[in-house]
């Protein structure tokens, strides 16, 4: 069941990074993130969300590959997000325009039907009544159609039918009424926007509103500042016959790779009883938000992350440290909490290259009254 929550959390999640790199820049060639002034690395809050989404649609799916209701991701890799705003209309039965629906003049069908029409656009044979038309949907992309113009050049007879049909295609603006029912919809459908919020005012697409989420973590930044190691590769072939001829067979690319040989960085987050509930985030989401923190390293190996992991109190199962507040404003407040928690490296005569250089004390004399430290997963 998911039942709704009743108390505010603050968490700290530790993770470390062993000859990896956790989170390139890509304003500084792909280079691990680090404050230029402290030198301490940094991944973004962007970066961990997106590992707990990976998490999420790889766990919960059917036996058919399908997300299960209720869990699908709104901001998935490659998704066109226009698409869930319509889906979550037409599943609340509300008109989001007016399609359009043109004639095809006899000597124009056959030139239609060998085309690859774009999205948005179809071809309708007219059956037993012999009158053929193009299909504008009311949600048609005009910008995605006049690219398909430029890219696939059909018959000017061709772009001036499907120019004149997308005038007539009129996208219908809901009401502010309808639109909190797509708000609600989407909540109810996305596990990400229900957790981590989402803007989806869209103009390409019927307006969703704006969702706040009850779940927001900072970005990680290392305990201490971290060395930024740059390697030289080489790739033992070629891509093109051309450059295989320039090094007379040699076949051999050279490249670059970034690594942090070892850091252990620290996010905060925390959970908003209140927002949960307007956005329908429960107990059973909150259980799959810690196992994700837990295991999403495990569904994310590449050999530019180098080593990853989840990182928890010294022989404990790796975790976030979690303050449960008794009431759902809080009994303390949350810099109060993370002030208990102090990482510090057991031998500074070396570097640290792992997790048994550190050791994570809390001082649990200091813990506030109706503050419960949890030591679960």
């Amino acid at each position: 069941m998911n039942t709704s929550l009743k108390n505010r959390y603050d968490f700290i999640y530790v993770f470390d990074v062993q000859d990896g790199n956790p989170n390139g820049d890509p304003d500084a060639g792909n280079l691990p993130r680090v404050d230029p002034e402290t030198g301490k690395g940094l991944v973004t809050d962007v970066c961990l969300k997106r590992k707990v989404r990976n998490f999420i649609d790889i766990t919960q799916r059917d036996e058919n590959g399908r997300p299960k209701p209720g869990y699908d991701i709104y901001v998935r890799e490659k998704a066109v997000l226009a698409r869930a705003h319509f889906g979550a209309f037409q599943k609340l039965n509300i008109l989001t325009g007016q399609e359009s629906r043109k004639s095809v003049p006899a000597n124009l069908v056959d030139a239609v039907t060998d085309c690859a029409l774009p999205e948005g656009v179809t071809f309708d044979d007219g059956g037993e009544d012999n009158n053929p038309v193009i299909v504008i949907a009311a949600d048609a992309d005009k910008k995605t159609i006049t690219a398909w113009f430029k890219d696939e050049k059909p018959p000017k007879e061709i772009i001036s039918l499907i120019r004149e049909a997308l005038k007539d295609a009129r996208p219908r603006k809901p009401t502010a009424e309808e639109t909190e029912r797509g708000r609600k919809q989407m909540c109810e459908d996305y596990y990400d926007i229900r957790t981590f919020g989402a803007v989806m005012s869209l103009k390409s697409a019927p307006n969703c509103g704006q969702v706040r989420g009850p779940v927001q973590m900072t970005f990680a930044r290392s305990v201490e500042p971290v060395v930024t190691l740059e390697h030289s590769i080489t790739r033992m072939a070629v891509a093109t016959e051309a450059e295989a001829e320039k090094q007379s067979g040699d076949n051999r690319t050279m490249g670059r790779k970034n690594t942090v040989p070892y850091g252990i960085y620290v996010a905060h987050g925390f959970i908003s009883p209140h927002l949960a509930n307007q956005t329908g985030f429960g107990e059973a989401d909150l259980a799959l938000l810690w196992d994700a923190l837990k295991n999403m390293f495990e569904h994310d190996r590449s050999a530019a992350r180098g080593l990853m992991a989840a990182r928890g109190l010294d022989g404990a199962d790796d975790k976030p440290i979690v303050f449960k507040h008794e009431s759902a404003l809080g009994n303390a407040p949350a810099h109060q909490l993370f002030d208990l928690v102090t990482i510090k490296r057991k031998d500074d005569s070396k570097p640290a290259r792992s997790r048994s250089d550190y050791e994570i004390v809390i001082d649990r004399s200091r813990l506030p009254k109706g503050v419960l430290l949890e030591e679960k997963i």
